[in-house]
């Protein structure tokens, strides 16, 4: 059967240009999807050179899609992964998103800050149905996660970093891979600063995510973060959000009672389905959210 193929490019980083991809003309060949696969073109897009290579520790449905994909809001660039959902090329279905921040923490041991989450295996043992778009931290994790200006670490640059989500890596993904791109079907996950500027991102942008995954948020950066959360409780009424979020109590600087500050606010509004999971021997450590992302994995995929 032939397969029409749309080979999508990415402009080279000497442009600058804020990641236009550049669709050539439609290509009609005789190849099979198999045979596209080790080629390196996938489904209407080619990666970099070097991208579709992988070490022994993440799984064969993990692609590195650019190893320097052009934030233009933070004029930076950054490495970004793409997880799918094992059988992706054996059917035509749409799938659910899930942003994760410390890409190099998520799919692979070698790329990882100590451990990794193995968030691949744990959803492919799941046959879980889901795409995950992992975003690598930088020198700027500290700015990048932080909607707040900070006297220690500086201006805050977490609404960038959002709009950078929002308005250049989410059209990227929608157009190349298969995913529902409705706010409902969208969610926003990450640990510690991650899981700060996952809360701060879905709440100060619902029309674009559905709910988040927080994960021993960095609260301790962000005194009164009820107060700003509050606000935008507010201001967006019509947009109803799921939240899951954990900690342990052995982690320290008060991360039990800061989470419970701001899951009885969140409570307090019908909008938001909120769920908690506090560990007794928790501590602050991939290791953790590890073993509680099937957790979340699991919470999120039931109706709410």
């Amino acid at each position: 059967m032939l397969q029409i193929v749309f080979i999508v490019l990415p402009r080279t980083a000497s442009t600058r240009a804020p990641n236009s991809y550049i669709p050539l003309i439609a290509t009609v060949c005789l190849f099979p999807v198999q045979f596209l696969q080790r080629s390196g073109t996938i489904l209407g897009y080619t990666l970099l050179k070097g991208a579709m290579e992988r070490t022994q520790h993440n799984a064969v449905n993990v692609e590195v899609i650019d190893e320097d994909f052009y934030m233009p809001q933070l004029d930076r660039s950054r490495r970004i992964w793409v997880y799918k959902p094992a059988g992706y090329f054996k059917t035509d279905k749409r799938f659910p998103v899930i942003y994760m921040h410390d890409g190099q923490n998520l799919f692979d041991d070698a790329t990882a800050f100590g451990e990794e989450w193995g968030i691949d295996e744990t959803l492919n043992s799941l046959s879980a149905q889901c795409i995950v778009v992992g975003i690598d931290n930088s020198e700027y994790r500290m700015t990048e996660y932080n909607f707040r200006d900070s006297e220690e670490y500086g201006r805050g640059e977490g609404r960038k970093y959002i709009e950078f989500i929002i308005d250049t890596l989410k059209p990227v993904i929608d157009l190349n891979f298969r995913t529902k791109p409705g706010r409902e079907f969208t969610h926003i996950a990450g640990s510690s600063m991650g899981g700060l500027i996952s809360l701060y991102g879905a709440m100060y942008f619902p029309k674009t995510f559905g709910g988040a995954g927080v994960f021993s948020p960095s609260l301790w950066i962000v005194p009164g973060a009820e107060k700003d959360l509050k606000n935008a409780a507010k201001l967006n009424s019509r947009y109803p959000q799921r939240y899951y979020f954990y900690g342990g109590e052995k982690e320290g600087s008060n991360m039990v009672e800061h989470i419970n500050d701001v899951t009885n606010l969140l409570k307090k509004y019908a909008k938001y389905t909120v769920d908690v999971e506090i560990h007794a021997e928790g501590e602050h450590s991939e290791y953790h959210w590890r073993n509680k992302f099937a957790d979340y994995y699991e919470w999120l995929s039931r109706q709410p």
